[in-house]
């Protein structure tokens, strides 16, 4: 089978290489899928240019955690699942469902353990989710990761409720998904980028205020102009250290930033003060539990939310795919397709 691999010695997109492996056969509680879609995560170029922990003294690994397809085979003592399920990837494998755990940790795909860019995939029973008919195996592999990220912070941690306001950092795959989560349920969206056509895409499906960041450095006012200076009760908040301080300033009394992403950095100075007097809850987000990804696949079927795709790529130009994630031109999600 054709599979991707990335060369851990190396860095930047020469890591990741087409080569060929026999097809894997399940083991014991796995199933067999074979794999018909894939989505890109910014977690993918962090990876491949060592910026994010793989597994241990790995020289080599599948890349990838969000993949749909069939399943073509079974193990033994597998009963939840039968040949010719559809399913989609769980991002952790062993994160089934309450909190999280050091060890569930280490059942990541594509980082933690080998991931799932490869023609077929040997994966934990208790790893993968079925999907309705009515969800393509695009659709649906865009949600294992920035889906349930965004599903995470805004419902399941966030307690997102119809009239509140929601302040998406960018467009990309974590904002947009969370964007048609909280039209969904009734919330105001104010939704960021550097770029005037991106926003106008995401007024096309429901943002309800646009700020231009390039245009006005001093986003974070903006955002207060927009709710008449009340501020936002959740941000999605992708940038990193180099945005935390005016998302706070952005934020409601009782507010809830969630700290999703790492684009600008991990480390900067942080004025407690605001913390303190709007006493706001300051939320780490790393992904979410099978459970999780469960009630966010019924929220879009139920919701007929149609999660946006940029791009979709041929499997046999995956690389190309990565380069164009690299390209940060992307709205929404990038695929790949068998």
């Amino acid at each position: 089978m054709l599979v991707y691999q990335l060369d851990l010695t190396k860095r930047g997109i020469d890591v990741v290489q087409r080569t060929e492996r026999p097809v894997p056969k399940p083991s014991p509680g796995q199933v067999l899928v074979r794999m018909h879609a894939w989505s890109l995560n910014y977690r993918d170029l962090l990876i491949i240019n060592g910026m994010y922990p793989v597994a241990s003294g790995a020289n080599q690994l599948i890349p990838v955690c969000d993949g749909a397809g069939e399943v073509v085979d079974v193990g033994n003592d597998v009963s939840r699942l039968a040949k010719g399920d559809r399913v989609v990837t769980s991002f952790f494998q062993g994160w089934i469902d309450g909190p999280n755990s050091y060890p569930a940790m280490g059942t990541a795909l594509g980082g933690a353990i080998d991931g799932v860019l490869a023609e077929y995939s040997a994966l934990s029973a208790e790893g993968v989710v079925k999907i309705p008919d009515d969800l393509s195996y695009e659709h649906a592999a865009t949600l294992p990761c920035a889906g349930v990220t965004a599903w995470h912070a805004l419902v399941e941690s966030g307690k997102l409720r119809a009239g509140q306001r929601v302040l998406a950092l960018g467009t990309g795959g974590v904002s947009i998904m969370g964007l048609q989560i909280a039209k969904a349920r009734g919330a105001t969206v104010i939704v960021t980028s550097s770029s005037d056509d991106k926003l106008a895409r995401a007024k096309s499906i429901g943002a309800d205020g646009l700020v231009n960041y390039k245009k006005n450095p001093d986003w974070d006012e903006e955002v207060l102009k927009l709710t008449d200076g009340a501020g936002v009760d959740h941000v999605l908040e992708t940038g990193g250290a180099g945005t935390f301080a005016k998302s706070m300033k952005s934020l409601a009394l009782h507010g809830q930033v969630n700290i999703i992403g790492v684009l600008t950095g991990l480390q900067n100075d942080i004025d407690l003060g605001p913390v303190l007097v709007k006493t706001a809850r300051i939320q780490g987000i790393y992904v979410g539990s099978r459970a999780m990804l469960e009630r966010l696949i019924q929220e879009v079927v139920s919701q007929h939310i149609t999660p946006v795709i940029d791009r979709v790529f041929p499997f046999d130009q995956a690389i190309e795919a990565y380069k164009y994630l690299a390209g940060a031109q992307h709205f929404g999600k990038i695929a790949i397709r068998a």
